[in-house]
């Protein structure tokens, strides 16, 4: 590719993609998702459960004894079947002297009453994924069954059984794990169903995260390459706006010369299809007009299988971009002589 001349077919793209994510973005993907996590230590959460059935609190001792599955790790996964999070855990917080006065949760487990002292989280000023450690750092190193998180496991395990009914509606209805305790059928039937569903809901916020990651990792890219330069994740770009003015047009990156020049960069990566390029299709002819009008230029960062599944919209796109490149530390590169050329 010349100086000057930053336009490329589809097939001048293609050539250059890279079309799968990068080792380095994978591993921070792994990191900001905890439902691989989950998924790989399901078949031990089951079977601990199953095997821990002669007391309900049979199962500290199993787990104590059992490799790849810590403390905080067991409780996110109670938290997720429970569909109890720590934004609920926060509100119950308060409430915790009001529901239990004497500190203990009275229950029934197969017929008979028992009672649990809770240990720490009465003294609790507030219950969040941070104490009890199972934000994603914390998952991924591991930790521990603590206090806090054995109090916070019993909850999630028995409050649906509580004798008092001054339990919250929520957690009468969600807490019912403690009952299907050394239920091997119907527990391992629960806990699938629940994961279907889980993983269907976290797929989208997975995808999404992948997303912002694509576009810190061309933000970072350019930042690094132009010292001095402005350069910013979903910025504005000033007299560029929809609706008469009315709204200022969102890019995925934003860069800004010394000398004032603008640049709007879009970035999509998909493994997978999806309609995210389309939707860029669309808009590709009406920003691209927007901006030239202003004396301003786009270009895309295109990658991914998935993408190039949707050959039409990368045609468009690659008609109305001022420079189309692909998702590898050489095309950013080539990205950043772009943006020095034509500032």
């Amino acid at each position: 590719m010349t100086s000057g001349n930053y336009q490329r077919t589809l097939a001048e793209l293609r050539g250059k993609a890279c079309l799968f994510w990068p080792a380095d973005l994978t591993a921070k993907e792994a990191s900001a998702s905890i439902i691989p996590l989950l998924l790989q230590s399901q078949d031990k959460f089951i079977a601990l459960l199953h095997v821990a059935d002669k007391h309900p609190e049979a199962w500290k001792r199993v787990l104590s004894t059992t490799t790849g599955l810590p403390g905080n790790l067991f409780l996110k996964h109670l938290m997720v079947l429970a569909d109890v999070g720590g934004e609920p855990l926060q509100r119950l917080t308060p409430e915790l002297a009001t529901i239990f006065p004497n500190g203990r949760m009275t229950y029934t487990w197969r017929g008979k009453n028992y009672d649990y002292q809770f240990q720490a989280i009465m003294a609790a000023k507030r219950l969040d994924n941070k104490l009890l450690l199972v934000d994603g750092v914390n998952l991924l190193n591991g930790h521990a069954l603590t206090e806090a998180m054995q109090d916070v496991c019993m909850l999630l395990l028995h409050a649906a059984a509580a004798t008092t009914s001054s339990v919250p509606e929520l957690f009468r209805d969600r807490c019912i794990i403690g009952n299907l305790i050394g239920q091997k059928e119907e527990l391992d039937r629960f806990v699938k169903q629940r994961y279907i569903l889980v993983s269907k809901i976290t797929s989208g916020a997975t995808t999404n995260a992948l997303g912002q990651m694509a576009q810190d990792y061309v933000k970072e890219m350019q930042s690094t390459a132009l010292p001095g330069w402005d350069v910013r994740r979903n910025g504005t770009i000033p007299g560029i706006s929809h609706n008469a003015g009315a709204t200022d047009i969102n890019f995925d990156v934003v860069a800004k010369s010394p000398s004032n020049k603008y640049f709007a960069i879009e970035v999509g990566f998909q493994v997978t299809t999806n309609s995210v390029i389309e939707r860029k299709a669309g808009q590709a002819q009406a920003r691209a007009n927007l901006l030239h009008e202003a004396g301003h230029k786009i270009a895309y960062v295109i990658d991914g299988a998935g993408n190039f599944q949707r050959q039409a919209a990368l045609r468009t796109i690659c008609r109305f971009s001022d420079c189309t490149v692909a998702f590898t530390p050489q095309e950013m590169g080539v990205l950043a002589q772009f943006l020095k050329d034509n500032s």
